[in-house]
């Protein structure tokens, strides 16, 4: 639910926040099914040429028929894919990792039939290992590389004889071959850790550079609100009028019944703080951050929870740390988010709201804490974030007091933009209710930063 300032509900708050996205960096590791065929086509190409020059070309004695049979699983097992599964299709680690087995099983059968470790294909072996180690995560990696090296293991000893230039057979010293072994293990292990490292940092670089998109939409989006506020607050200021009139004119009418009267008063004291409120809106220099008095960190939280303490839930302020106590120009940015978190927190207590506003050498600290029903867990990451999809809109309309969620995210923004850090979370049993953790580092809140900056 939300109220006139559009704070959100802890209770609805999974009705109001959008799906949360899938890991940054996930999807990126995830083999495309369309990559991995096109690359057994390249195999399937080169292994035909290698085998029809070495049979027809140069005329070693290759088992032709043997080698043309393994090529042509491959070419089937890829037909197959392709009319199973669509081009797109992101395959999962299991099928990643058994497909990519596959490919070293074929390549192993390919050089047990001709001449094993001494072949000079043997270095293909590590094309899947870079492959899994580049997509895969590094258990599995780890596993295909083992599965590579157990068989360029068993080629040492179970291999064909590599055939020559007329008849003959190409006999290499063994010391030489266990050498090729080695240097193909060493390799192996190499590109694993390597092409992983280089992997994953990729995937972080990208990572940040999806979360800088999504800071920058979010500084836009509330630029954009900026401008929708100012309008709203122009567009409602005529009908406001009209109210204010209206009850003044019934006011004046001195009524008998004082329980109306009385009504009457509240609505007019109403109509007048929500004229007082788009004022603020409408007047940007308001909010340009001049700076004002300065506030010590107990100071700015009595300042910011002031508004709220007529709402019939008890406001406590506390706060301690060495002397004296930090000071800051006042923000009217700062205390209008501060002041919708301590909103949001009397609108969902039972009984008494809590704000500790502590400081230490390096830190300022302001914790707002209630004691009502909390926030659902499997929001809790995502909370602060605008409402945006026009589907769950229409759903969340279907139930009572819906809201856009705009009322947290505009307070976590501004808050954010004087380099402050937010954390939100749930009491500890058996306590309950909902801990909103906000902290300046002490020089950036001495320093006072303006939130339009």
């Amino acid at each position: 639910m939300t109220d006139g300032s559009g704070s959100v509900s802890h209770r609805d708050m999974s009705a109001v926040l959008p799906p949360e996205p899938e890991g940054l960096g996930l999807e990126a590791r995830r083999l495309r099914l369309n990559t991995l065929i096109a690359l057994r086509w390249l195999a399937v190409a080169g292994q035909t040429a290698a085998v029809v020059i070495g049979v027809f070309g140069l005329g070693l004695g290759f088992p032709a028929v043997a080698c043309f049979a393994l090529i042509a699983a491959s070419a089937a097992l890829n037909l197959a894919l392709r009319w199973f599964y669509p081009k797109s299709v992101l395959l999962s680690e299991r099928d990643a990792t058994i497909f990519l087995a596959y490919d070293i099983l074929q390549l192993a059968g390919l050089l047990f039939l001709t001449g094993g470790v001494s072949n000079p294909f043997v270095i293909l072996l590590l094309a899947p290992i870079v492959i899994a180690a580049g997509s895969l995560p590094l258990d599995r990696a780890l596993g295909l590389s083992a599965l590579a090296l157990v068989c360029a293991t068993a080629l040492l000893r179970f291999n064909l004889p590599l055939p020559w230039i007329g008849g003959g057979e190409l006999d290499l010293p063994p010391l030489y071959v266990a050498g090729l072994w080695l240097a193909l293990v060493v390799s192996a292990a190499f590109l694993t850790l390597y092409a992983h490292r280089v992997a994953a940092e990729t995937r972080q670089t990208a990572s940040a550079l999806t979360a800088a998109e999504l800071v920058l939409a979010r500084v836009q989006h509330l630029s954009q609100l900026d401008g929708l506020a100012a309008a709203a607050a122009h567009e409602l200021g005529t009908p406001l009028a009209t109210v204010a009139l209206v009850v003044r004119e019934m006011a004046a009418q001195k009524p008998h019944d004082e329980a109306f009267a009385d009504d009457l008063s509240l609505l007019e004291e109403s109509v007048d703080r929500c004229r007082a409120i788009l004022g603020k809106l409408s007047a940007p220099a308001d909010l340009s951050g001049q700076p004002m008095d300065v506030s010590s960190p107990v100071e700015l939280a009595e300042l910011a929870a002031a508004p709220h303490r007529l709402l019939g839930i008890a406001i406590s302020v506390v706060g301690e740390g060495p002397e004296p106590p930090p000071k800051c120009p006042r923000n009217p940015g700062v205390l209008y988010g501060l002041g919708n978190l301590i909103e949001n927190a009397v609108s969902f207590a039972e009984r008494e709201v809590k704000i500790s506003a502590d400081w230490t050498r390096s830190t300022v600290t302001i914790v707002v804490s209630d004691d009502g029903a909390g926030f659902p867990p499997g929001v809790l990451s995502r909370i602060g974030e605008p409402y945006l999809s026009e589907r769950d809109r229409a759903r969340r309309s279907e139930k009572a007091g819906g809201g856009l969620g705009l009322g947290l995210f505009i307070a976590r923004s501004l808050l954010e933009r004087s380099r402050a850090s937010l954390r939100f979370d749930n009491a500890s049993p058996p306590a309950t209710g909902a801990l909103i953790t906000v902290q300046w580092a002490r020089s950036a809140y001495e320093e006072g930063r303006r939130g339009d900056k």
